[in-house]
């Protein structure tokens, strides 16, 4: 199997390459602020720093710069601390720097514009500082003196606490992962489960251990669910339906059989018999094999429009039954449509229309609409009318053995409706001859 044909490793591997994707932009977005916010602050705190050396600086009546011999900030005492200072007077090139920077040559700037704050990343030798420079113009008593006040941080100090937050937050991040990816597989295998016991009860099924799903399961499933149950009941009546098929057949042939036996001993009723019972054994498989290929329950046929149907029926009989000039009346309005195989609508519709056109003497009438919670067929013709209604519907059972026939029509139609739960009546019509009436629940 695939990787990729599992729901679950799908499921899985794309809510991990989401989550790792957003977690990792998130934590960079993070990181970069952070580092952004810790230099921010640095160079604040060096800017601090040149107002501390401006505030202690001085010039004399002769241009010259002068120190104090200490600062506030003990770490510009300090040789090697990593805080540096340098002042240039560039008017007389003096320059003066901290006692930290004893040994050392940091990358300070010599000349800055007036009034102007830089504050950059310089390196020298390997090493990275922050730098801010300042240029000022200091008024003495006699001339204005140029200053450039700079100040350096050693950047490992920065590098450092930017990678222990770093450390901190990956690992917490993912830590978070970790938890996530776990919470959502848990939470996928509980959201799965109902799709693995319906495997599992469809295997019992497959293997004869029950008869249909069973087990209660949540909305979305329970539709699917109930579709193959669907399909099962469906596929087991249309397996007894062969089976009663075969059954029947093998019943029903019997009788025809024994009268061609019987008839071999008689010569001169041979061929009368012969001819009478294959027709009679015809009509016997064509029964059965309309009985047998009814699709029953119509929950999976597409609505299908009566009205063409019948319009069709009509146009053939009226060519079958040109010499009786009958008039056959279709009230089915446009619009009416029902689910139902189209086999078994012509089928149906075929063999009432065509056993009313038998007994009619002038006039049929076929009615269809719909009524609340189903379907009603009424057929009506003028002729005679059924003398019983009980055996009439019963395989070769006739209403009068002068009308052409063999008396499978309304056996069919019969079967038919209960293949699709409904029900058959026989009445007289209000002309005096027969009504078949047809009532089909809603599918």
């Amino acid at each position: 199997m695939r990787v990729f044909d599992s729901i679950r490793t799908r499921l899985i591997l794309g809510a991990t390459l989401v989550l790792v994707a957003f977690v990792a932009g998130a934590g960079f977005a993070v990181q970069q602020a952070h580092a952004d916010s810790v230099r921010a602050a640095r160079f604040a705190q060096l800017q601090s720093t040149v107002y501390l050396l401006l505030a202690g600086a001085e010039v004399d009546d002769s241009g010259t710069l002068v120190m104090p011999p200490s600062f506030p900030e003990p770490r510009l005492s300090l040789p090697g601390s990593g805080l540096y200072a340098k002042v240039v007077n560039t008017a007389k090139g003096e320059e003066w720097q901290s006692p930290s920077t004893v040994g050392l040559s940091p990358p300070f700037q010599r000349s800055v514009p007036v009034g102007e704050w830089r504050n950059e990343t310089l390196t020298e030798s390997g090493r990275a500082f922050l730098a801010v420079t300042y240029g000022v113009s200091w008024a003495g008593s006699k001339q204005a003196a140029p200053l450039v006040l700079s100040v350096l941080e050693d950047r490992a100090e920065f590098d450092r606490e930017i990678a222990i937050f770093e450390k901190t937050l990956w690992t917490w991040l993912g830590g978070a992962v970790v938890l996530l990816l776990l919470s959502q597989t848990i939470l996928l295998e509980w959201g799965l489960g109902p799709l693995r016991r319906v495997i599992g009860e469809m295997r019992r099924i497959e293997n004869g251990e029950q008869a249909e799903v069973e087990g209660r399961y949540p909305a979305e499933i329970a539709a699917l669910t109930g579709n193959l149950n669907t399909l099962i009941r469906q596929e087991r009546v249309r397996q007894t339906r062969y089976k009663e098929a075969l059954s029947f057949l093998a019943h029903s042939l019997k009788t025809p059989l024994a009268v061609l036996r019987t008839a071999l001993s008689q010569p001169a009723q041979l061929p009368a018999a012969v001819t009478e019972q294959v027709a009679r054994m015809d009509d016997i498989v064509q029964h059965q094999l309309a009985r047998a290929a009814a699709s029953g329950s119509a929950r999976f046929v597409p609505h299908l429009a009566l009205a063409p149907v019948l319009h069709r029926i009509r146009d053939s009989l009226a060519k079958v039954y040109a010499a009786k000039n009958l008039r056959i009346t279709i009230d089915c309005a446009a619009d009416v449509s029902w689910r139902i195989d189209e086999g078994d609508a012509f089928e149906m519709f075929g063999n009432l229309l065509d056993n009313a056109s038998k007994w009619a003497r002038n006039r049929v009438t076929a009615r269809v609409w719909r009524e609340a919670g189903g379907l009603r067929i009424c057929i009506d013709d003028d002729g005679p009318g059924f003398t019983d209604t009980q055996s009439i519907l019963q395989l070769h059972v006739r209403a009068d053995e002068k009308v052409p026939g063999h008396g499978v029509g309304l056996a069919v139609v019969n079967d038919l409706v209960a293949s699709h739960h409904g029900n058959l009546s026989l009445s007289r019509s209000d002309e005096g001859g027969a009504r078949v009436d047809i009532s089909l629940p809603s599918a």
